[in-house]
């Protein structure tokens, strides 16, 4: 009975042994893999904040150099063209909302902080951007933008594709700039391929004529409606125009007298904003003059909100439907 009891003891012993031997080896295990789970969060974790830090230089096209972040993560934009920035699927922290009233995209400036216009400068420290992105070209402006955060100074009037890959690298969106601007370059010629098929003719000419308020009228050249309408495949200036645009203004103010010169086959004209400019539009279309105008006679006027027309990349793809639905109503 003793020697069952002591042989008992002892198989315990050897059983309770063993089971501690286990749960060593298993917690070993466990301490040996866990630094391996979650170094991995770790090193990429710490590989975002370096990207992020990451800094390169870059020389704007006023000839300012800048050590501007890699990837910015909070970008200040004033100036017009926001548009651009949306297509790129980028959205501000800080920007000129009084420049987006009215614009295609004034539905997707929630969340943007008004910085003013011009900038307001205590409000750009207190929004501590990593990138300003500055559509002036006054000096003492940069000087004291280039003060708080890295600061370029980006063109605006320039074309459309230039601008999109620029703000691709200047963001870290090269590969969205070339994938938008392809598909946008289908649309368009899909556009005009429409546009043919219901009835434009090859060389029709075309005028973007508005008015300013103190009875200024202008003819469009370089900027918003009319760089769509006088693409590759689309209307063609007028001669008058075409020297307006070898000169690469953006607009000239003409007089009444020179109007017929100016006048394509078809007319689009921009509803101002000011009520002075909106009553001298008024006087324009009850006058000989324009009345006299073959497009007028042909019923080929088209009119559209002279926010609605800007240049920048949204506003640009929202045309591209925009501009069938207008011939569309003649």
């Amino acid at each position: 009975m003793n020697k069952a009891r002591s042989s008992l003891a002892i198989l315990c012993i050897i059983f309770l042994m063993s089971t501690l031997l286990l749960a060593c080896s298993s917690n070993k295990e466990q301490n040996s893999q866990a630094p391996a789970t979650t170094a991995a969060p770790a090193a990429e974790a710490s590989a975002t904040a370096a990207a992020v830090a990451a800094t390169r230089s870059y020389t704007d096209y006023k000839g300012h150099t800048a050590e501007i972040p890699v990837k910015p993560q909070r970008i200040i934009y004033s100036g017009e063209t926001y548009g651009d920035l949306i297509a790129l699927g980028v959205q501000a922290i800080g920007y000129p909302l009084s420049m987006g009233e009215g614009q295609v995209f004034e539905d997707k400036l929630g969340g943007v902080e008004d910085v003013g216009f011009p900038i307001n400068l205590e409000k750009t420290v207190e929004l501590q951007p990593d990138l300003i992105i500055y559509a002036g070209i006054e000096e003492a402006d940069y000087e004291a933008l280039s003060k708080i955060a890295p600061t370029i100074i980006f063109n605006t009037f320039a074309p459309l594709k230039e601008r999109m890959l620029e703000l691709g690298d200047l963001l870290g969106k090269k590969s969205e700039a070339e994938a938008w601007l392809a598909q946008y370059a289908l649309k368009e010629q899909a556009m005009w391929a429409q546009l043919k098929a219901s009835g434009m003719k090859d060389g029709e000419t075309a005028s973007v004529f508005t008015y300013y308020p103190g009875d200024r009228l202008f003819v469009m050249a370089t900027t918003g409606l009319s760089q769509v309408l006088y693409g590759e495949q689309g209307f063609k200036p007028t001669p008058t125009i075409q020297q307006v645009l070898d000169e690469g203004m953006g607009f000239q103010e003409i007089s009444m007298e020179v109007l017929r010169e100016y006048a394509g086959d078809r007319i689009f004209l921009l509803t101002p904003i000011a009520e002075e400019a909106k009553q001298s539009t008024d006087k324009l279309l009850e006058s000989a003059v324009w009345n006299s105008l073959p497009a007028v006679k042909n019923g080929f006027v088209y009119t559209q909100d002279i926010m609605k027309t800007s240049s920048d990349a949204s506003t640009r793809e929202w045309l591209l439907g925009e501009i069938p639905a207008m011939l569309g109503k003649q």
